[in-house]
């Protein structure tokens, strides 16, 4: 899936995903970054491609292996 970085809490080390097709936002973390992705590496407005999974105990959706395009 393909979206933009919308949101970064970079002291906590998380973020939100608002995809290309229009649904809920996705949140992700950074222990969910694709390997060689550094957290640094994104910012507000950054291009990304991701995986979706869903959230574990009744959470929303999330983004794993996400990385900058």
């Amino acid at each position: 899936m393909n979206g933009k970085v919308a949101r970064l809490k970079s002291q906590e080390g998380f973020g939100f995903i608002k995809p290309d097709d229009g649904t809920t936002d996705r949140f992700f973390h950074k222990s969910g970054l694709a390997d060689g992705v550094s957290f640094d590496q994104l910012t507000e407005g950054t291009r990304v491609e991701y995986e979706h999974e869903e959230g574990q105990n009744g959470k929303g959706p999330r983004a794993v292996q996400v990385r900058p395009v």
